[in-house]
Parts: structure tokens; C-alpha cells; sequence
């Protein structure tokens, strides 16, 4: 095979070391290698950023696995070429696996110029990933201790969740805090109800009527505690990356343009991807990146049942919420596809071609820097205006309509929808 790069060396990620193996061109048949092995500390990295610089070594390649990699990437960004593979696309052949034989292995493959890339963003923008990814992480223990607390109020028998559509609102919370402190009567707590809720005053009486015993009310009032803290902690981070997005407005605006996505959608998925998407030939190569595309899998001519590809689980976990959103959305395009989808292959699937949708819709207005166009609620109604008059006219005889009515229905529109009589007639 050829060489497409004469000095390069592979770098088998660990914990505590890394095993490198160096090869390179000396004028002989057959490269030479070098194999040494650093620990991970800060001064064993520079160690093998000097090794490297002395062998004079152009381009290295490492596995992406856990997050072993991000400091020995850190240490030599800017000095080498780095490949960051997938684990899944360098298997060596079974048989003899040894951590140098591993690092060889990356070393022989990179040499020959056959392996791709994994995409890993600038420096800046793994900075705001990296708050994105842990205010989430804040933000699903905020959930977790909202459903340990609602698993309480159950326990004790509080049903405040059956007259109050959000236990953690305001009246909610106000209530709460009062059962922890013990310091209300149940006819004083029903009266903190705000707003629509003091209607159901009554309702919230008999829903409170119930004995509080002293251990339930430390569990509670720890919970409130936790959930508060979390609260204030969630709230930082967004002042955080408030100041760390403020060059890139711009794109968070055109992001914001798409449907479903609001502005913490926007910065999360532009943490994720970043300002450029060039990285991405096409809407379905990103897409496919993101882990929304449908599985395929064929031999001999057949399609044959396949998963989907994990992809990028923050990514696709935020456009699947995204997706959600976006359905809920009155007379719109993705609104009308999400229930033909629904009707034909389920919620579940229907929500997963939606936030594919919303994937090439992201990968379209950061490449071409326009905000997003809704096609409209009729649009998929309107490519074909023949077969929907068909199936239209279809349902109404199924309906009970006989050919005379429905030809009778149709006449007046067939101009406009360029209609053939004998199609308006059925």
C-alpha cells in the first residue's frame, strides 16, 4: 500500500501511561520503529511532546475512548497533525494484543492514510461544551430530586399533584416549604395558593389533610435544600455561558430561527457543533454524525432491519427534545410530518425523523448563514395535488359519499388543483 505519511506514530491511551510507537522512514525497505511509554502526569506529556519533536514526527493518532485522551490531546494540539479515531473502525487483527501492539497497530494504520478523523471542535468551543455538558448534567438531578420529592408527598399522602397542575410553581414551592417547616395549619397552607390556583382552595384542603410525621419532614426540607442549591448552581452556569457565547450571537440567532429550539436548544447544539460546519460534506453526513439517521443495511440487493447509530448522545438527545417541541407547534411543516409519520410507524419513530429533520436544519443555516424557512402546514399536501385529491375523494367514499357527491364536491376545484373530470368524478 502507499505511504501517504513518512513520520508518524501511534499513541496507546491509559489512565496512568501512554504507549508510543513511532514510525518512520530511514532509507530501508521496511519503516523504523521506536516504542517508548510516558506517564500521563503534565511532565510525561511534555516528555512525549519533546519525544515526538525530536524524531521529528509530523502526524499521531489516538483512540477516542473515555476522556483519557483529552490531556494528551491538549499537550500536543498545535505542535502535531492529531487523528482522534473511533475505537470501532481500527480493531486490530485477534490474536497477540499487547499495548504496543496496539499503539503499532494506530501507527501502521495512520501511515497509509486509512483512517478518519473524528471531529473535535476549537478550543473555545470544547470550553463551552464542557459548561453545556455538566448544566445538563445539573439540570437532570434538578429532575431526579423533583421526582424524589413528588415520590414523597405520595408516601406521606399529600396529593398535591392531583389538584395542582405544577407542584413546583410558585404556589407549589410556597407550600412545600410550609409542610417542612411545620409551621402552617393545612387551612393556612391551602390559602398560599397564587393566581388560578386559589380556586381550588377547597380542593387543596382535603388534599393536605394529612398527619406529617417529624422524619418525613427532614427528608423534605433536605430535598427543597438540594433542590434550591441546584437551582442556584443551574443559574450560574447559564451567567457563565452567557459571557463565554457573546462573540457568536449570530449563529445562536440562526439557530434560534429553526422551530423547537429555543435559546439554551441553541447554545447547546452550538457547543456541540460550533460556528463551522465545514468538518460535514453534506446535511446527512451531519445527521448521520448526530446519530439520527435511520440504520441501513443491505446485501445482495435486499434491506434488511437495522438500528440506528449511537452518534453524539448530548447532540441527540438535544434535538429529540427539540423535536418534541417543535410538534406541538400549531399549522406547521414539521407538525403536519410528525403526524403522517405517527399515523403510519409510531410516536417513538415519528419523534426520531423529526429531530433528523431538525439535525439538516441545523447543518443548513450554519452553512448557509440564512434562518430557517417553515414549508407550511400543506406543503407535503400540495407536491402532489392529483394523489391528494385521490385519496381524498378515496375517504369520502369510504365515508359513505357515493361517486355522484364526490364528483359532485370535486367539480368546482378541479381547475385549480389541475384535475382531469374523470379524476374529480373518482
Amino acid at each position: 500500500m502507499e505511504v501517504l505519511f513518512s513520520r508518524c506514530c501511534g499513541l496507546d491511551v491509559h489512565q496512568a501511561e501512554v504507549v508510543a510507537c513511532a514510525l518512520f522512514d530511514d532509507g530501508k525497505r521496511r519503516p523504523k520503529k521506536v516504542v517508548r511509554s510516558f506517564p500521563t502526569m503534565r511532565h510525561g506529556l511534555e516528555q512525549l511532546r519533546d519525544w515526538l519533536a525530536s524524531l521529528a514526527i509530523t502526524h499521531v493518532t489516538m483512540e477516542g475512548t473515555g476522556v483519557y485522551w483529552r490531556p494528551v490531546y491538549a499537550a500536543l494540539e498545535g505542535r502535531v497533525d492529531i487523528t482522534l479515531v473511533n475505537a470501532r473502525h481500527v480493531k486490530a487483527v485477534p490474536g497477540r494484543k499487547t499495548d504496543v501492539k496496539d499503539a503499532e497497530w494506530l501507527a501502521t494504520l495512520l501511515r497509509h492514510g486509512l483512517l478518519r478523523k473524528s471531529f473535535v471542535p476549537e478550543k473555545e468551543i470544547r470550553a463551552i461544551r464542557d459548561l453545556c455538558r455538566y448544566r445538563r448534567m445539573l439540570v437532570q438531578s434538578q429532575t431526579t430530586e423533583k421526582n424524589r420529592i413528588l415520590k414523597l408527598l405520595e408516601i406521606i399522602g399529600i396529593k398535591l399533584a392531583s389538584v395542582a397542575s405544577d407542584v413546583f410553581g410558585v404556589s407549589g414551592m410556597l407550600m412545600l416549604r410550609a409542610i417542612a417547616a411545620n409551621s402552617c395549619t393545612k387551612e393556612q397552607i391551602a390559602s398560599l395558593a397564587r393566581s388560578r390556583l386559589r380556586s381550588k382552595v377547597p380542593e387543596l384542603r382535603l388534599a393536605l389533610d394529612v398527619l406529617v410525621e417529624e422524619h418525613h419532614r427532614v427528608m423534605l426540607s433536605d430535598q427543597l435544600a438540594r433542590l434550591d442549591r441546584t437551582a442556584e448552581e443551574v443559574a450560574r452556569y447559564d451567567e457563565l455561558l452567557d459571557k463565554q457565547v457573546a462573540p457568536y450571537e449570530e449563529s445562536l440567532a440562526l439557530l434560534s430561527t429553526i422551530d423547537g429550539i429555543r435559546r439554551i436548544a441553541a447554545i447547546e447544539i452550538f457547543a456541540e457543533v460550533g460556528p463551522d460546519v465545514a468538518s460535514f460534506p453534506s446535511a446527512a453526513h451531519f445527521a448521520s454524525w448526530a446519530g439520527t439517521c435511520p440504520g441501513q443495511r443491505q446485501s445482495g440487493g435486499k434491506s434488511f432491519s437495522a438500528r440506528r447509530r449511537k452518534g453524539n448522545p448530548y447532540l441527540q438527545s438535544i434535538l429529540v427534545e427539540a423535536a418534541l417541541a417543535a410538534t406541538r407547534k400549531k399549522a406547521t411543516y414539521l407538525t403536519d410530518k410528525y403526524r403522517r409519520l405517527k399515523s403510519r410507524r409510531g410516536s417513538m419513530r415519528a419523534l426520531f425523523a423529526i429531530a433528523h429533520k431538525l439535525a439538516c436544519a441545523v447543518h443548513r443555516v450554519l452553512q448557509t448563514h440564512e434562518p430557517y424557512r417553515d414549508l407550511g402546514a400543506g406543503y407535503l399536501d400540495l407536491r402532489n395535488k392529483r394523489s391528494t385529491a385521490k385519496a381524498l375523494a378515496k375517504r369520502l367514499k369510504s365515508l359513505g359519499y357515493d361517486q355522484h357527491n364526490v364528483a359532485t364536491l370535486f367539480a368546482p376545484l378541479a381547475p385549480t388543483l389541475g384535475l382531469r373530470p374523470e379524476i374529480s368524478a373518482g
